[in-house]
C-alpha cells in the first residue's frame, strides 16, 4: 500500500485532466523518444485505417510519417489485433502478450462457423494450408490471391453465411493464424492510414505469460497509460469480466482513490505517489489530436475533458458533454477540450472551431499540424471509409460555427 495520502478535495476535474495529459506525454516529456517508447508510455495507438497512429507519434515526439513507416517495415512497431480483438499499433515488446489478450476474440468467429456446419478440423487444415502457401511465396499475398491459390480448400458458406458475416472459411483461419503469431498482416503500400492488406508468414515466439498474468500486465499498462480509471472504463478497453478485472487489479496492487466529484478511480501505487506531488502546468500546452487518440479513447470520457461551462455547447449534431465519442477531432489545452477540427484536403487546410477566441498558441499549433498533414499524409482520415465528401458536412459546420472570420486559413495558395 502506498504511503501517500491524496486529499479528495484536491482531485478536481481540472487537476485530473492535467494529470492524464502528463501521463500521456502530451506535455513535451516524450519529445525525441522513439515510436516504441511513445507507445509504451502513452498506450497503443488505435488503428482503423485512419491517421491516428501517425498523429499519436507526431504530437508526442515529433516523429514524421517516413520514420513511422520505416519502424513498421522493420517490425519495431506493428498493427495487431489485441484487446477485444481490436487493432492497435504496438511496440515490439508487446507483440506476443498483446496477441494473447486478443486470442479469445479470434476464436469467437468459429462459433458462427460451427452453426453453419464447419468442423474445427476443417479450419485447422485450412490454417496449415494457408501457412504453407505463404511460406512458399516470395511476396505477401492478399486474401483474393490466397483464395485463388487454395481453391476448394476455402469453402463458401453461401447466403446463410453472408447473413452471419462469414461468407467463406478463410477469414477465420487467417484470424487464428494471426492471433498465434504464425502470420502477420502488412499494409500493401506500407502506410497505416488505409486498409488494403496482404499476409506473410511469421514466427513470433509465443508469450511466456499465462492468461492471468497477461491480463494483469494489460491492467498495469492501462492504469499507467491513463493515470487512473474506473473499473467500467478499464472493462471497455480490456473486455475483461468483473471477476477478471478485479483479479488483475489485485495482482498489480492497484488502489482506489476518490475524486472531488465522488468518482472512484483505480490507480497504481506509484502514480498515487506522483499525483500527490503533481502540479498542473500554468502555461498553455496546445495539441490537435485524433478523436481516437489514447487520451480520449482509453476511457471514452470526453465529457470529463470539457470545462463545466462548455458541456452544454452544441455543434453540428448534439451537445458535446453528452457524447461518449467525439464526432470531430479535439483541440486541447492541458487535457481540456477547447475546440474541434477536421481536415479539408480540397483546400489543404484545417477547419477549426474553438469555444473562445483562439490564442496565438492555438493558431500556431493549427498551422503546424496543418503543414504536417499536407506534407506527410495528404489527408487526415478518421477511419478507412472516411473521405473528403463524407466529412464535408462537418467541415462546413465547423466553419459556420465561427461567429467571426475562420480561425485559420491555409496558406497553400501563397506558398
Amino acid at each position: 500500500m502506498t504511503s501517500a495520502v491524496l486529499s479528495t478535495r484536491t482531485l478536481t476535474p481540472e487537476l485530473l485532466r492535467a494529470w492524464a495529459w502528463h501521463r500521456q506525454g502530451l506535455d513535451g516529456s516524450l519529445s525525441g523518444k522513439t515510436s516504441e517508447e511513445v507507445l509504451d508510455r502513452a498506450g497503443w495507438a488505435r488503428s482503423v485505417g485512419g491517421a491516428n497512429p501517425y498523429l499519436t507519434l507526431f504530437a508526442r515526439a515529433g516523429i514524421r510519417r517516413e520514420q513511422v513507416d520505416r519502424d513498421v517495415a522493420e517490425l519495431r512497431i506493428h498493427e495487431l489485433p489485441t484487446a477485444r480483438g481490436c487493432t492497435y499499433v504496438l511496440g515490439r515488446n508487446d507483440f506476443a502478450w498483446g496477441l494473447q489478450v486478443g486470442r479469445e476474440a479470434a476464436v469467437a468467429p468459429f462459433k458462427v462457423l460451427a452453426r453453419l456446419g464447419v468442423e474445427r478440423g476443417e479450419i485447422t487444415l485450412l490454417e496449415e494450408q494457408v501457412l504453407h502457401t505463404l511460406m512458399e511465396s516470395s511476396d505477401p499475398m492478399d486474401p483474393k490471391q490466397l483464395k485463388d491459390e487454395l481453391g476448394e480448400s476455402v469453402r463458401s458458406l453461401g447466403e446463410e453465411g453472408k447473413k452471419k458475416g462469414a461468407s467463406t472459411t478463410l477469414p477465420t483461419a487467417l484470424g487464428l493464424l494471426q492471433a498465434d503469431g504464425r502470420i502477420r498482416r502488412v499494409p500493401v503500400n506500407g502506410r497505416l492510414d488505409q486498409q488494403r492488406y496482404a499476409y506473410t508468414s511469421w514466427a513470433l515466439p509465443p508469450s511466456t505469460l499465462d492468461d492471468d498474468a497477461a491480463r494483469a500486465r494489460l491492467i498495469e499498462r492501462y492504469l499507467r497509460w491513463t493515470g487512473g480509471a474506473t473499473l467500467k472504463q478499464s472493462q471497455w478497453l480490456t473486455g475483461f469480466t468483473v471477476a477478471q478485472s478485479k483479479a488483475a487489479l489485485a495482482a498489480v496492487g492497484a488502489v482506489e482513490v476518490t475524486t472531488a466529484v465522488g468518482e472512484p478511480l483505480w490507480m497504481l501505487p506509484d502514480d498515487v505517489e506522483h499525483l500527490s506531488a503533481f502540479k498542473a502546468p500554468q502555461e498553455e500546452q496546445i495539441q490537435l489530436l485524433a478523436g481516437t487518440d489514447s487520451l480520449v479513447l482509453l476511457r471514452r470520457n470526453s465529457a470529463d475533458m470539457l470545462a463545466e461551462g462548455d458541456r452544454g455547447r452544441k455543434v453540428l449534431d448534439g451537445t458535446l458533454g453528452l457524447q461518449a465519442d467525439l464526432s470531430d477531432h479535439p483541440i486541447l489545452d492541458r487535457g481540456r477540450i477547447i475546440g474541434l477540427w477536421q481536415y479539408d484536403p480540397g483546400k489543404e487546410r484545417i477547419a477549426a472551431w474553438t469555444f473562445d477566441k483562439p490564442t496565438a498558441a492555438v493558431t500556431q499549433r493549427i498551422t503546424e499540424v496543418e503543414s504536417w498533414i499536407r506534407e506527410d499524409l495528404g489527408d487526415f482520415r478518421s477511419f478507412s471509409l472516411d473521405s473528403p465528401a463524407s466529412r464535408q458536412k462537418r467541415i462546413d459546420a465547423l466553419d459556420s460555427a465561427n461567429s467571426t472570420v475562420p480561425i485559420h486559413k491555409a496558406n497553400a495558395a501563397t506558398t
